[in-house]
């Protein structure tokens, strides 16, 4: 059983974890002020393949107190996001950005895409009919929420390729939720790849990928973990059940039992028992609601002060719905 992870920084722990003389990978780490960042660079086709990732530049933003709802490390971190999201951008001031918020909007954990949309200012129709009115410092900027295939009837993919086929953008960026193996990085990470994406991924449901190849421009993904599945679940507590154990009653016949089992056959033995049951669930914190409403105004935010440099961290409110 593969662990299920969207993050390139957890797929490359994991991978480090089975093969500790790891090559084909840079990284570079910096933290600042709460806010931890990893900068990850697949060089090698051998390291793609070992890690389950794209080659390609990864960024990852971990903010552990994302949670708390501050709203000076809630504006911090949508700062921190813009400047490591123009890091990608390789336009020029007329080149014309489309922003594609991916999931289902009726299901809380997948609706991050579409409430970052309806935040990100969009400019490209001022551009087309009123240019007279746009003022120095702003970009042609559009946005779409497509939908999901359940919905439409329609493929993400074919939703996007034929717009971008008709308006022709010069970047794409997409926006969707991810899965992660860690319940300390849901909804408190930030992930942003020049690889593309493949939607419906955090749930399993991979579709057909929007990148360079299938769309003929760039494009830019960006995705927060909103849900993990119920193996990482009851691995975790396990682990953490049993490091209790160990401590308070030590050499216990349990603790040596499981200590003869390395990760992947935790793993793996979990999964066996819950998967006939139907009960390896897609799992999602009850908070969820306030989470990625949360999150979703600060990707929008921090979009917005990416695209266009008139849109500054003391006047992006003035700029979002």
């Amino acid at each position: 059983m593969s662990v299920r992870t969207d993050l390139a920084l957890e797929a490359h722990q994991l991978a480090k974890a089975v093969t500790p003389e790891f090559s084909g990978v840079e990284t570079e780490e910096k933290e600042d002020n709460g806010i931890r960042i990893t900068r990850m660079h697949i060089r090698s086709a051998l390291a793609a393949k070992q890690i389950g990732k794209q080659k390609g530049h990864y960024s990852t933003l971990e903010i552990p107190g994302l949670r708390q709802k501050d709203p000076e490390l809630q504006r911090r971190v949508a700062v921190a996001f813009a400047e490591e999201l123009s890091r990608f951008l390789h336009i020029s001031k007329d080149s014309t950005v489309l922003v594609a918020g991916l999931g289902n909007w009726n299901v809380t954990p997948d609706a991050l895409g579409p409430l970052v949309v309806e935040n990100v200012f969009v400019t490209r129709h001022l551009f087309q009919h009123m240019p007279e009115v746009v003022e120095e410092g702003f970009q042609p900027l559009a946005a779409i929420s497509p939908g999901v295939l359940g919905i439409t009837g329609i493929e993400t993919s074919e939703i996007i390729r034929g717009i971008v086929e008709k308006t022709k953008p010069d970047l794409v960026i997409a926006i969707d939720a991810l899965a992660s193996r860690s319940l300390e990085r849901v909804n408190t990470t930030i992930q942003i790849a020049d690889t593309g994406i493949h939607p419906g991924s955090g749930v399993g449901n991979r579709r057909q990928a929007l990148n360079k190849e299938t769309l003929g421009i760039p494009v830019i993904a960006v995705g927060v973990p909103t849900v993990v599945d119920a193996v990482t679940i009851v691995h975790d507590t396990m682990n953490l059940l049993m490091g209790r154990l160990n401590a308070e009653v030590p050499g216990n016949a349990m603790g040596q039992m499981l200590g003869n089992f390395n990760e992947h056959e935790k793993r793996q033995l979990i999964f066996e028992l819950l998967q006939p049951m139907g009960q390896n669930l897609i799992v999602t914190p009850k908070e969820v609601d306030e989470f990625v409403e949360d999150v979703a105004n600060i990707l929008a935010n921090g979009v917005n002060i990416a695209i266009h440099p008139a849109i500054t961290s003391e006047n992006v409110e003035m700029y979002t719905h």
